[in-house]
């Protein structure tokens, strides 16, 4: 059936909505207030990358006319339009939010911004010393004019403009009565400024301590008026890819060209004079449309780092310590563990630690010949990193297929690809044209049984850090027809070769949709036999159209689809004859649900997989993802048990209506509220305290050593 407008909403509307879901935690009295900060938060930084990407990619395919619609009927301009009128309203209540709930909330638990146009003696010396002694003699304003040569300006970073007064003896023949200039705050100050106070913590932003004595920087100039502001520029940018070497050049390109892209929006002070406005706007080349009037402070993303501010524990969720899993003992090596029996962790709940462990006893191990894995974003001083390494230079043979072109990590991934490079690691700047996502790693290790292929399969990246902030699953294993597969798929990505069929795991961009599309439309044909049909989902996003369609077919058969997705979702739930049958939820809580699950009921077989892949065209069409089943029967029970754990969260569970709209779920009279997050960390905990008790109750006697023993 050909998918009507009217059935599928907008992706950038759909995804506003979900930042307004994470503006909701900011908004909720019932989370901790530093969180409350925080999720405020992320839902600024949120809006920085979609401006940089989604509205830039739009503003270009408007200044190109171009005349086509998206799924949802919305033109160029009708969807620059509604998102303008969305994301005032967001501002709007972002600034209501940290203005008269937060910040009133913070000062009565000591947490004080001083505003130094209203503070008192102490502070504003205190100040005044700050700025004289650590300010001043870093900063350097700049005289500039609305022409061609007006200074390149820094993605996100702040800037005060100075309205200044021309004296009558200096004016130009056009008689100006004024001139401005720009202080760079730059990144090597901080922006928040800790002040003396008795108790509590007290502190200034830099751009107030910054505006209050800009006139230091002009001597006797008169400065009329100082606006703090900042640019986005457009960051859907793209390379030519004709070679490995170009590439790395191109990336590295990419990264220039970035600091030099076309601005996309101007987020101004709401106080600014209309000259200053007017100003910027014409030196920037930005209009009215792109330009977005903010309350101070600008920029609320910077107030992320009070969620580590000492002394205030209390203000903070009660911390979820990571747990061992029960399956795997640390005095046994991993290659033992997995051997016995596959094992699935949920992440962060349970640590990520022996996904880590996996790849450093690899490194040390004498039996193991070679290290195959993808790696797409990572920590810093990444551990795996180093295990690859170490490997390399003992001699085992290590490839690892590196992505370049994971979007704001570019930088970091090209210096760890060379560091690699450097130790003898085979690195592959992933398939041209595509980006590889999947998250997998083989260890192939000599045994006398022969050779064995230990796999890790994740649904994240390998990062040690994000991997306690997101949840996610992974899933080891030692199966043979899983190992097969997982070779075919790196040599097919490392020869640059046509992959050969899989056996057991399904590929993008090569059959992974036409594998969902059919899984579907088996359900269905259960259905009509008469029998039971259930698809159960986990996903990060739903936009792809096939997929969406072949789910509607779904419904109208009968089958029963429960659609749990975190962020974008283009489907239409509960409409009349299209989608009555399916339910869409998406949980917004202190974790980012992450993980991708997918489960078919199969006439009773219970098909389950996990997932590097969201149901969206750019996974299914020009990215490297993987599906993999997960058969052992434990692991299957424990995804499956997951995914209804998921569908009964009333607590930060919000259900997607026809209109597209989303309200929160309610606890049905009587019932109990249930939170999926803290229900998995209390099962985390309930499995070690089981273990424990278990190995508590079984008497293993101290067998007496054997006579030649004891003569030795």
């Amino acid at each position: 059936m050909a998918l009507q407008p009217e059935n599928y909403i907008n992706r950038e509307l759909s995804w506003l909505e979900f930042n307004q879901r994470v503006l909701e935690q900011a908004i909720n009295p019932n989370v901790p207030l530093l969180e409350r900060l925080k999720f405020l938060a992320i839902t600024s930084s949120n809006l920085d990358e979609f401006f940089m990407v989604r509205v830039g990619g739009l503003q270009l395919q408007h200044q190109a006319a171009v005349a086509s619609t998206d799924q949802s009927g919305l033109s160029v301009t009708e969807q620059l339009d509604a998102i303008r009128e969305r994301t005032t309203q967001m501002i709007a209540r972002q600034y209501t939010c940290f203005l008269d709930e937060l910040e009133p909330a913070l000062a009565a638990h000591g947490i004080q911004r001083v505003q130094l146009s209203s503070a008192g003696v102490k502070h504003r010396e205190a100040a005044d010393h700050i700025f004289h002694e650590e300010i001043l003699p870093v900063l350097s304003p700049m005289a500039v004019h609305a022409s061609d040569d007006f200074p390149l300006l820094v993605n996100h970073a702040l800037y005060v403009c100075v309205q200044l007064s021309i004296p009558n003896s200096k004016r130009s023949a056009e008689g100006a009565d004024h001139r401005f200039a720009i202080i760079p705050l730059g990144r090597a100050l901080p922006r928040i400024l800790t002040l003396p106070t008795e108790q509590g913590f007290s502190f200034a932003l830099l751009e107030d301590v910054v505006s209050n004595f800009s006139n230091s920087f002009f001597g006797s100039e008169q400065v009329l008026s100082t606006t703090t502001f900042r640019i986005s520029r457009n960051a859907d940018l793209s390379i030519q890819e004709d070679s490995a070497a170009d590439l790395l050049h191109g990336m590295k390109e990419l990264l220039q060209q970035r600091k030099t892209a076309e601005c996309v929006r101007l987020d101004i002070d709401a106080q600014a004079p209309p000259e200053t406005v007017v100003f910027l706007q014409k030196a920037l080349r930005v209009s009215e449309q792109k330009t977005t009037h903010s309350p101070a402070p600008l920029d609320l993303s910077a107030f992320m780092q009070f969620n580590g501010l000492e002394g205030f524990d209390h203000l903070r969720d009660t911390p979820w310590t990571p747990q061992r899993s029960p399956l795997i003992d640390p005095t046994q090596s991993m290659f033992s563990t997995i051997a016995e029996q596959d094992i699935l962790l949920s992440h962060p709940y349970e640590s990520f630690s022996p996904v880590v462990r996996l790849i450093e006893e690899a490194a040390e191990d004498p039996d193991v010949l070679a290290i195959k894995q993808s790696l797409y974003r990572t920590s810093r001083n990444s551990p795996i990193v180093a295990a690859l390494r170490k490997a390399a230079e003992r001699g085992k043979y290590v490839t690892a297929i590196v992505e370049l072109k994971a979007r704001f990590d570019e930088a970091r991934n090209i210096e760890w690809a060379q560091e690699l490079e450097e130790a003898q690691v085979q690195v592959i700047y992933g398939v041209k044209n595509l980006k590889t996502h999947a998250k997998v790693c083989i260890v192939v290790r000599r045994e006398p049984r022969g050779i064995v292929r230990y796999m890790h399969f994740g649904t994240g990246n390998y990062n040690e850090a994000t991997a306690r902030l997101y949840s996610d699953v992974s899933y080891f294993t030692c199966s043979d027809e899983l190992g097969t597969d997982a070779s075919a798929f790196f040599n097919a990505i490392t020869g640059y070769s046509q992959p050969q069929q899989y056996h057991a795991l399904e590929a993008a961009p090569i059959g992974l949709r036409k594998k969902l599309i059919g899984l579907i439309d088996a359900e269905i044909e259960r259905k009509k036999q008469g029998q039971r049909a259930l698809i159960m989902v986990k996903l990060n996003a739903l936009v792809d159209p096939a997929l969406i369609e072949a789910l509607y077919r779904a419904s109208q058969a009968g089958v029963t689809v429960r659609l749990n997705i975190r962020g974008v979702c283009c489907l239409r739930p509960s409409v009349p004859g299209l989608s009555e049958n399916i339910s869409v939820v998406s949980i917004v809580d202190r974790i980012l649900e992450h993980a991708r699950i997918v489960y078919f009921h199969h006439g009773g077989d219970d098909l389950a997989f996990i997932s590097s892949a969201d149901w969206m065209p750019r996974n299914l069409d020009r990215r490297v993802e993987l599906l993999i089943p997960v058969d052992d029967l434990v692991c299957k029970r424990r995804l499956i048990n997951m995914l209804d754990t998921a569908f009964r969260d009333t607590a930060n569970s919000w259900q997607l209506q026809a209109d597209g709209q989303y309200l929160r779920r309610q606890t049905e009279h009587g019932q109990p509220t249930m939170r999926l997050q803290e229900t998995s960390y209390q099962q985390a905990l309930d499995a070690i305290k089981h273990a424990e008790q278990k190995r508590r109750t079984i008497f293993e006697p101290h067998q007496p050593a054997a006579r030649s023993e004891l003569e030795e």
